[in-house]
């Protein structure tokens, strides 16, 4: 019978997240100190050397790496090991790759790697420097997760990988962020500490300043260094490096030549970014941007228009653009099973420590393999003395195990000697098992002199050698100074010249820079709204501009004004308005302000507004006369007029204060029952825009105003709604208020 166990659901919920929280903080996402390596690249690389495929050796299919690393170690998905070795091959993101990539594994502008059957690797020499001495017993090794195979815990790294190349890695509640640093750099500071374990942090960023991105770039607040190396944590702004160059046409091209070290492998994002800058005039300035990025590095021009400030320019586009970013840095490790944040001294403490420790278990390994040969040299170069009589022992025994009996412990139980005196003489043999083993091994032209002589010789050679591997284990400075020596010769071929700049420059704000120049505001019968430049205008055929009802000339840093037959006056931005080609269909009206389901019935710019009067005439024949100066506001929404229930506004016209003091300009109305009537503007009234007007024409109620104008005598004639000429020259003036003129 199954016995049940009764647990607390709480406590167990919160045992199983923690373990599976550091499940993921030790065993997958963030680095060891030691080695800078996260569970699956440790794997990966240590299957690859299992494979052989050291730098000298053919590529292998990726798929067989990543077979063997997954049927032998890590048992977690072949997509993450896949994407984890495509990773140690990106020199855009290492600034040491680990693997030696052939075919398509990506790019730096975002190209995702080729499926793993199609690309083919091997370990590069930066590989190889976390995995030379292995076979020495170096670190301690476990089972893998069905216990087949064994694994090793860390890897010898010989190098400060972890500073080196850098890593990121989100576990559970936390998060390493650690960025790439110059190789050589961080070496010279790895021996300058073991020169001065008290070393300052201000001591060794006068050898390693600061980070080292492989894409270069400018970091931009160098000055925040210095605590982030202290605690551990902090932010640094890292900006494109860029250069000005003549253009055709008198423009000016920035060229970026490094991008941020936040956009390795999003390139291509990064001149979207910016193309969506200019296309949305988020910086008129820009005339046009293409990628020129080759092989031989990066190039992005950004073409700037004439007489435009660049640096102005340039401003706006660290603020608004992937061309500067901020990367937040993080120097948390794994040490002993527990994630903790670093400060840069204590990082490279932990790696002198980790080197002190390999470095010793390294020579007690040479130190046990020189004595175990110098045994076995003595042993032959002994057994040469004596060799007659060794050969005696050999010629008179019955088996190899009682000529072995007799080398090691003296034992010439019967054993056939030619005298007494051999006998007497084999009976003093005390030769070690191994010198036993080796003497009865040995070829018979170590006999020759000169095979003497080199044994001889690599006696004192290997003499010499536990010599100096007695005083390595024995002194720490002896220690110390063979891992300087080994240091300098991994700088000599990793060092290379620094990529990244540390300044500490003025953030500077961006000035919009407006042109002003006219524009025309084209608008069809259905509301579709454009904006067009004056060049362009000009060209424009006069049968093409007859299929807009309004065209209005404006300023591009003026204000389009929009007259509603509900007696609402609406105001919209120049800046709002899109730039489009003649032939292209524009935006409607009301998508740009708020006038909903109202008829616009009349269009001008703020500027022209202004400086002019408006004539209003509603549909129940009330006219007035306005001066511009009363919509002076800056509210996007007002009254224009007065309206009674059921009235609207029919027709609004704009007259200069010239036209309205001439005296010779007549208003003309029209009602729906074909009644017309002309009078003098100089009887039509200034009202305020709260004023509802005075009667314009006398009509039924069954009557309304369909139309109405203001013209001079010499004006063309007017086209009515119904598509009719009325013919101003021959209308005459009646009082204002009259029943009018049946048409």
């Amino acid at each position: 019978m199954e016995q049940l166990q009764q647990l607390d659901f709480a406590e167990e919920m919160r045992n199983s997240y923690r373990d599976y929280a550091l499940s993921v903080i030790i065993a997958r996402a963030l680095p060891d100190v030691r080695d800078g390596l996260k569970p699956v690249q440790r794997r990966i690389l240590y299957a690859m050397n299992e494979l052989g495929l050291s730098p000298q050796k053919p590529h292998r299919k990726s798929a067989r790496i990543v077979g063997d690393t997954m049927g032998k170690y890590h048992p977690h998905g072949d997509s993450s090991i896949y994407e984890a070795l495509v990773h140690m091959s990106e020199d855009y993101t290492l600034s040491i790759p680990l693997v030696d990539g052939h075919g398509n594994f990506g790019s730096i502008d975002g190209d995702p790697a080729a499926a793993m059957r199609y690309t083919e690797a091997r370990l590069s020499e930066g590989g190889m420097a976390l995995l030379e001495n292995l076979d020495k017993n170096l670190v301690e090794y476990i089972p893998n997760f069905d216990e087949s195979e064994k694994e090793p815990v860390v890897l010898p790294a010989m190098i400060p990988n972890l500073l080196i190349n850098g890593t990121t890695g989100i576990a559970v509640g936390m998060a390493t962020n650690i960025p790439p640093h110059n190789a050589g750099e961080v070496i010279g500071a790895c021996i300058a500490y073991l020169d001065n374990p008290e070393i300052t942090t201000e001591e060794l960023m006068q050898i390693m300043p600061g980070p080292d991105f492989p894409t270069g770039g400018v970091i931009v607040n160098g000055t925040a260094l210095k605590d982030i190396y202290e605690t551990g944590e902090g932010k640094l702004r890292v900006r494109a490096k860029t250069v000005i160059e003549k253009g055709d046409y008198g423009r000016t091209n920035i060229i970026i030549t490094e991008i941020p070290y936040t956009a390795a492998g999003t390139k291509t994002k990064l001149v979207e970014g910016l193309v969506g800058l200019m296309r949305d005039k988020v910086f008129d300035e820009i005339y046009d941007v293409r990628d020129e990025s080759s092989k031989e590095g990066i190039r992005i021009v950004i073409e700037v228009k004439k007489d435009r400030d660049v640096q102005n320019l340039l401003n706006g586009l660290f603020k608004k653009s992937g061309m500067e970013d901020t990367y937040t840095v993080n120097l948390l490790a794994v040490r002993d099973k527990q994630p903790i944040v670093f400060s840069l001294r204590s990082m490279l403490g932990e790696f002198i420590e980790f080197q002190e420790e390999l470095y010793t278990r390294e020579h007690k390994h040479l130190l046990e393999k020189a004595r175990a040969r110098l045994e076995i040299v003595e042993g032959l170069l002994r057994a040469t003395d004596v060799i007659d009589l060794i050969i005696e022992i050999l010629r008179g025994s019955t088996s190899v195990k009682q000529a072995k009996e007799c080398l090691t412990k003296g034992d010439v139980t019967d054993i056939k000697f030619k005298s007494e005196s051999s006998r007497v003489q084999a009976m003093m043999l005390d030769f070690t098992e191994n010198q036993a083993e080796a003497i009865l091994a040995m070829p018979l032209y170590r006999l020759i002199g000169l095979e003497i002589m080199k044994l001889q010789d690599e006696k004192k050679t290997l003499q010499a050698n536990i010599a100096k591997y007695e005083n390595i284990l024995a002194k720490k400075s002896a220690l110390h100074a063979v891992i300087k020596e080994r240091l300098k010769g991994y700088s000599e071929r990793f060092a290379h010249p620094r990529r990244t700049v540390i300044d500490n420059l003025e953030i500077r704000s961006y000035v919009e820079e407006v042109r002003i120049e006219d524009i025309y505001v084209l608008i069809d019968k259905f509301g579709y709204t454009k904006t067009i430049d004056e060049a362009t205008y000009s060209k424009t055929q006069p049968e093409t501009l007859k299929e807009f009802t309004h065209i209005v000339r404006m300023k591009n840093n003026d204000v389009l004004c929009v007259f509603t037959a509900e007696g609402n006056m609406l105001r919209v931005r120049a800046e709002k308005l899109p730039r489009c080609k003649v032939k292209e269909k524009g935006v409607l009206i009301h998508n740009l302000c708020k006038i909903d389901q109202q008829d616009a019935i009349f269009y001008c710019s703020f500027e022209s507004l202004f400086d002019s009067m408006l004539m209003f005439v509603t549909k129940k024949g009330y006219i007035k006369l306005t001066s511009g100066v009363e919509f002076d506001t800056a509210r996007l929404m007002m009254a224009s007029t007065k309206l009674e229930e059921d009235d609207s506004v029919v027709a609004i016209g704009m007259l200069s204060g010239a036209e309205v003091l001439s005296g010779d300009r007549r208003v003309i109305i029209v009602t729906r029952n074909g009644y017309g009537l002309s009078f003098p503007l100089s009887e039509v009234p200034e009202l305020k825009k709260t004023g509802r007007g005075v009667k314009g024409i006398s009509m039924d109620k069954t009557d309304s105003v369909v139309f109405a104008a203001q013209a001079a005598p010499d004006d063309p004639d007017l086209i009515l709604p119904n598509g009719k000429t009325l013919p101003v020259k021959k209308l005459r003036s009646k009082p204002r208020a009259s029943k009018g003129t049946k048409m």
